[in-house]
């Protein structure tokens, strides 16, 4: 007891001394969190340590987010009070819109890496873009390119040949995400279009324009991701309209021709008019760098087959079992036509629906279902939209005179060639 005593009154008399000593900082308690509180304080700074980062992240997010979003809604409501009330005559209001354009579209575009196997290893290819050569022959090089978001459920409209044979994807999104459980809706080579869907939150989706109201000339912007530059935004206009088999790669192509810059990375990209809706789907350039044209998907194709592969998983397509040929004004002399135009029956496969409702080599295609048939390709695009197993009524030039068959549409089989 007497030890004890001693030893808190020395305690007593060193804290004095101290308290007397001029410049020495007075005596410190103990620290509560020493002793039974030491695992409370662990715990604490291992909270501090893992949580608060994705807390931060979360924030950074949200916060990303609401500015992405009001940017949007600003711009939308700028370029509707622009399109409503004012004409556009200085290159100022010019320049205003392309900048409300370009903040609407910016938060649904994306860039896609997609892996590609090479030597044994998985690498990653920049230059993803077909090209149109001089013989008009086609090549493709599968790698990174530009996609669309088009429904805040996750949903993403891209070019068939950036994600082509890929072994692994993964999507940057315009908040800065990283997103690489990618799932592959549905693709159809025939257009060149594919749907890839994500599980993330926070998306803002771009709104479909109508390609058919875009006249030559129209101002139109392209937006993606060339050489992996996110977000690049450059303008022109509509050069042209119905630019089709232009690498006679299938006959599926309908292209919107514009003089908007386009390079590798930007396939999948959106292609907007001037009120920031999506017209159309970047996809191809002529040769292997920007030469002033590009071309485009309209809007009414990606639209179409996008619904359908997100609906079904794939396109189907009526089918009537011939190859077309172009009706030249010699062969319109020599047939009696007044006019070079429909379709010429060069080819008929054995038992496909042609054969079976009597069309003949040699016949002219002259209506499809009560609508004019200008070429080899018009004839193809109505076959293809035509309901599976419906039939329908065909006009055709036989012998100098036009007569009428019944045709009964079947499935376009999915191992035709795509020519």
């Amino acid at each position: 007891m007497r030890d004890v005593e001693d030893e808190l009154l020395t305690a007593d008399v060193r804290r004095a001394m101290q308290d007397a000593l001029p410049g020495q900082p007075p005596a410190r308690p103990a620290s509560p969190l020493l002793g039974g509180s030491r695992l409370l304080w662990i715990l604490l700074m291992l909270s501090i340590l893992f949580v608060t980062p994705y807390v931060a992240e979360r924030v950074q997010y949200a916060l990303t987010y609401g500015r992405l979003r009001a940017q949007v809604d600003v711009a939308t409501e700028e370029l509707d009070h622009l399109a409503k009330t004012t004409e556009l005559v200085s290159l100022a209001d010019t320049s205003k819109v392309f900048r409300m354009v370009a903040q609407r579209i910016e938060p649904s575009v994306v860039h896609i890496d997609a892996a590609q196997r090479a030597g044994g290893r998985d690498m990653r290819v920049s230059d993803e873009l077909p090209w149109f050569g001089p013989r008009g022959d086609s090549q493709r090089v599968t790698g990174q390119g530009s996609g669309v978001i088009v429904d805040a459920r996750g949903y993403i409209i891209t070019n068939f040949h950036v994600i082509q044979n890929s072994t692994g994807l993964s999507v940057k999104l315009a908040d800065g995400r990283m997103i690489d459980k990618i799932s592959i809706v549905g693709a159809d080579p025939l257009t060149d279009l594919a749907v890839l869907k994500i599980d993330a939150k926070g998306l803002i989706p771009a709104t479909w324009g109508d390609s058919e109201a875009l006249e030559t000339g129209d101002w139109v912007l392209a937006v993606g991701n060339p050489y992996g530059l996110d977000g690049s935004v450059t303008s022109g206009i509509v050069s042209a309209k119905q630019r089709r088999r232009l690498a006679q790669e299938n006959v599926y192509q309908d292209f919107l021709q514009t003089d908007a810059a386009v390079n590798p990375g930007n396939s999948g990209g959106p292609l907007v008019n001037v009120k920031g809706e999506m017209v159309g789907i970047t996809t191809a350039i002529v040769g292997r760098s920007f030469q002033g044209i590009s071309f485009a998907i309209p809007s009414e194709i990606a639209r179409d087959v996008y619904e359908r592969l997100v609906k079904d998983g794939s396109v189907s397509r009526g089918w009537l079992g011939v190859a077309p040929a172009e009706v030249t004004p010699e062969l319109a002399k020599e047939l009696g036509l007044k006019d070079a135009r429909g379709a010429q029956i060069k080819t008929i496969l054995r038992g496909s629906p042609a054969q079976q409702a009597g069309i003949e080599k040699g016949d002219v295609i002259v209506q499809w279902d009560g609508k004019p048939i200008a070429d080899p390709t018009e004839l193809v695009f109505a076959i293809g939209r035509t309901k599976i197993g419906s039939t329908v009524k065909v006009r055709i030039w036989r012998n100098g005179a036009e007569m009428e068959l019944q045709v009964t549409v079947a499935e376009r089989p999915p191992d035709l060639p795509r020519q």
